[in-house]
């Protein structure tokens, strides 16, 4: 891995980084696992605007992604390393001795022509290899967990992710995740072994709007800036905030307010909420 930095030739080259992608081998993705990505522009069928910020940038066609490591038992070879336009993370295809190819999250040491597999029983773990969190050993980073077993995975799946699953108790496994969040999840879902690739995705500058545009995210006008009727922060004469704290749009406050459902299932499961720069340690 490594990032470019290139002279400072204009304005939009001077503060400006490009990621080499120097793990990728592969660069044709494989026609039978893609699908047509339509855009919205962010519009609705109605064709009001519903989410904002949204609208141009470069055609994509989706990947499909096997976040389930459902193929149990089954050896697969990795043919390449692909870049994902759809993810921060670099994606491998595998082609499994069945003949099925299958793209998976790129963990961090995958190679080609390694052999890996999605595993009922104990195995050496390695990165890529999918295992249930009961066989595999505490103390190892592991990516694109599951919360319910097999739903698939979802927890640790951008570039350079990992949680360390600590210990082992009663039917549940704790993870301890990069936010700081301490959690359960069953010791019936599965995990993949290793860190998530493309470690230098954080460290790519973009340099100017016109890069942004290319990604599809249209300008940001500020609540302040607008009317009264547009935003909660809007109207008044000169720089009037409104006499209330900083929210978005539709009044959900901005800095620092809790947005997860007090209700939900999952909440029993967490043994400590994440870490907060701004505001400390969080709590339910």
């Amino acid at each position: 891995m490594a990032i470019r930095i290139y002279k400072k030739t204009s304005a939009g080259r001077r503060n400006a980084s490009v990621n080499l992608y120097s793990e990728v081998t592969k660069f044709k993705p494989e026609k039978s696992l893609l699908k047509p990505k339509s855009k919205t522009g962010g519009r609705n069928h109605h064709g009001f605007i519903t989410m904002h910020h949204i609208g141009g940038g470069a055609k994509q066609r989706y990947r499909v992604i096997d976040f389930r490591r459902e193929k149990l038992d089954v050896q697969g070879k990795v043919v390449g390393i692909e870049y994902d336009p759809n993810r921060s993370c670099n994606i491998a295809l595998i082609k499994y001795t069945d003949g099925e190819v299958r793209y998976i999250l790129a963990p961090l040491g995958l190679v080609d022509g390694q052999n890996i597999v999605s595993s009922t029983q104990y195995v050496d773990p390695k990165p890529g290899i999918a295992m249930q969190l009961k066989l595999i050993p505490s103390g190892l980073d592991v990516h694109n967990i599951e919360n319910v077993p097999n739903a698939g995975g979802i927890f640790c799946r951008s570039a350079g992710t990992y949680a360390r699953l600590t210990n082992k108790e009663g039917g549940w496994a704790t993870l301890v995740f990069p936010s700081g969040e301490i959690r359960q999840v069953s010791v019936e879902c599965r995990a993949t072994i290793g860190q998530v690739g493309n470690l230098d995705h954080q460290n790519v500058r973009l340099g100017k709007a016109g890069r942004k545009r290319h990604m599809g995210v249209r300008p940001t006008t500020r609540g302040v800036a607008m009317t009264h009727d547009k935003h909660p922060m809007g109207g008044g004469s000169g720089r009037s905030k409104g006499n209330r704290p900083p929210s978005s749009r539709t009044g959900v406050l901005s800095k620092g307010g809790k947005t997860r459902k007090p209700y939900k299932p999952s909440n029993k499961r967490i043994i400590r909420r994440r870490f907060s720069k701004r505001f400390g340690q969080l709590v339910l």
